[in-house]
């Protein structure tokens, strides 16, 4: 039996040796596209923005709220107010210094999403409640024209009618040489859904770029359809 098995060796191929070859060597292979060591725990590694600390201005007063097992941050300014609740996956402190560290408060992969996600959500409420954001449009086009009447904002977009937009009471809206549109406010998401919605009303077109833009924003345009070269 020995002289058999030698003499198998130095016939057969080194790829016989290897787990799956049949060719003399019969193994047993399991499929697995997860490997488990026992005891060893998976760490996420920590988001670069949900990391940095977050400065609190002077003139913010904030005030952390535990909400059973969530926590919920109230932030007030000479601009206005706003508050977030965070999920349990996520976690506020207020070090000793004043500045605030958001963190995971469990090693998931939903807590990394998270993480960066309520920093920057809460560094937004803070700037915003303190210094404000705004969004800038530009109305391009012949007779393409905007004026604030009475806390609605009245359009000129090349309709058979005006399109009325009334203000929210948290924004102010202000229309420079007719075709400039500042939208400005403390809560930068409902100023970027504001504006999106300006914009939603005639979108630019890709041959002239009529139409309403973000300022800055970069319009590809298109060539228009040439007609027969004459002969």
């Amino acid at each position: 039996m020995a002289t058999s098995i030698t003499s198998h060796f130095h016939t057969s191929s080194l790829r016989s040796l290897f787990p799956g070859e049949k060719n003399g060597l019969y193994t047993s292979t399991v499929r697995s596209n997860r490997i488990a060591f026992p005891g060893m725990n998976i760490v996420c590694k920590e988001s670069r923005v949900g990391k940095k600390p977050i400065t609190v201005p002077p003139n913010v007063k904030i005030v952390l709220e535990e909400q059973g097992l969530e926590q919920g941050l109230k932030v007030t300014g000479p601009l206005g107010e706003m508050s977030i609740a965070y999920p349990r996956e996520v976690k506020v402190e207020q070090e000793e210094s004043g500045i605030l560290r958001v963190s995971r408060a469990r090693e998931t992969r939903k807590a990394s999403q998270m993480h960066g996600l309520f920093r920057t959500l809460t560094n937004n409420m803070l700037v915003g409640v303190s210094q404000g954001f705004e969004k800038k449009l530009q109305l391009v086009g012949v007779g393409y024209r905007a004026v604030v009447e009475d806390d609605v904002l009245v359009l000129s977009l090349g309709f058979s009618h005006l399109v009325k937009m009334p203000i929210p009471e948290d924004m102010k809206v202000k229309v420079e040489e007719s075709t400039m549109i500042t939208v400005s406010g403390y809560d930068k998401v409902a100023i970027g859904d504001f504006a999106a919605s300006i914009r939603r009303w005639r979108p630019p077109e890709p041959y002239k770029g009529k139409g309403v833009r973000y300022e800055g924003e970069v319009v590809r345009l298109k060539e228009g359809k040439a007609g027969k070269k004459k002969e």
